[in-house]
């Protein structure tokens, strides 16, 4: 069983506020948002308990959460990050590619990034997490800085919410326009 520290439960934490968001939001009828699954194919599984003790991930998953905010379609992932340098390694490819189809469907694609070091969780929109993309499949910087983020975009904990990103939603839209 992987320890607490270990890679394998990266993100479980934030993962589990913005479960916890989710269901607020979907209560008081903000939001519908799922946690998307990730496939796996069982290998093997202890008889006696009807546990999967080895399996192994059956495809490439897309993003983490996928719903909709008041009729509009939202898909996003959650990510962490334990100094102030994002590495763009910890999007993958295939995560950017669902979410500029997403996009091109007239959905809203974004990231949630939380920053242990400062101790913040962020809303990074699609055009800028692309920005940040295009750059380094061009050659340049694989990463990005805390300090190059815009800080309006920066999530409040508040109304017993703990990762209000709605808020973020709502002024990435009105950018939009």
């Amino acid at each position: 069983m992987p320890s607490w520290n270990s890679r394998g439960l990266r993100g479980s934490t934030l993962e589990e506020l913005i479960n916890l968001t989710n269901e607020k939001y979907r209560s008081n009828h903000l939001a519908l948002i799922q946690k998307v699954p990730t496939p796996i194919k069982p290998i093997k599984i202890d008889a006696s308990t009807r546990h999967i003790t080895l399996a192994y991930f059956e495809q490439k998953s897309t993003v983490d959460y996928i719903g909709v905010v008041q009729g509009v379609p939202v898909c996003f992932d959650a990510k962490e990050c334990s100094t102030d340098t994002f590495p763009l390694q910890n999007i993958h490819e295939h995560q950017v590619e669902f979410m500029t189809e997403f996009e091109k469907q007239k959905g809203v694609a974004f990231l949630i990034i939380y920053f242990k070091k400062q101790d913040v969780f962020y809303y990074l929109t699609y055009e800028k997490m692309m920005e940040f993309w295009n750059r380094a499949q061009k050659g340049d910087k694989k990463s990005f800085r805390f300090e190059d983020l815009d800080p309006h975009y920066q999530i409040s904990t508040n109304n017993r919410v703990f990762v209000h990103y709605l808020e973020m939603l709502n002024q990435d839209l009105e950018n939009r326009d």
